[in-house]
């Protein structure tokens, strides 16, 4: 009887084996996804640095979800993909810009998603004048899309330079 325990016992043990490494595989893969969807929020922030060096209001926009909150500093909060190409095309009318911007920090939780990040920013006239620089702060929430994709549902930034008093 002892014997027919322990053949059982035996028998019992690939199957052991298999769950325990499924479940630790399952794991990885989680970890790959989630590393996959770091890579893929940083994309949409890449891509939206590039639009802007370009002056490609569209561009932008086209990375917004269409439900998007624009806060940017100084103004109300724009609601919507056409507020957000509107918003980009009016500095663009007026500047020609370079941005160096990237995230510090992404996290993913399902199909939310955030960037902490830092920009500067050079805007050069184009009537001429002097170039303007600021370094800002800013944080992106994204969320993925039914096809996959990430789009940004709200994208608020400020300056670290004091603003001026307006006494």
């Amino acid at each position: 009887m002892a014997s027919r325990k322990l053949w059982t016992t035996w028998q019992r043990f690939p199957i052991c084996f298999m769950a325990l490494a499924t479940t630790v595989g399952c794991g990885q893969v989680q970890n790959r996804s989630a590393e996959f969807d770091v890579r893929q929020v940083e994309a949409v922030s890449q891509a939206r640095a590039e639009a802007f060096n370009r002056s490609d209001a569209q561009t932008i926009a086209s990375h917004f979800s269409d439900d998007c909150v624009l806060m940017a500093p100084d103004k109300p909060a724009a609601r919507g993909r056409e507020a957000v190409r509107s918003y980009y095309q009016s500095i663009f009318d007026v500047y020609s810009p370079v941005l160096e911007s990237g995230y510090e920090e992404v996290r993913v939780s399902g199909d939310l998603a955030f960037g902490r990040g830092f920009a500067t920013v050079r805007l050069t006239p184009k009537n001429g004048g002097p170039t303007t620089v600021s370094t800002a702060k800013y944080l992106n929430i994204l969320r993925r899309q039914s096809d996959g994709t990430w789009k940004t549902t709200h994208d608020i930034w400020n300056s670290n330079e004091p603003t001026p008093s307006t006494q």
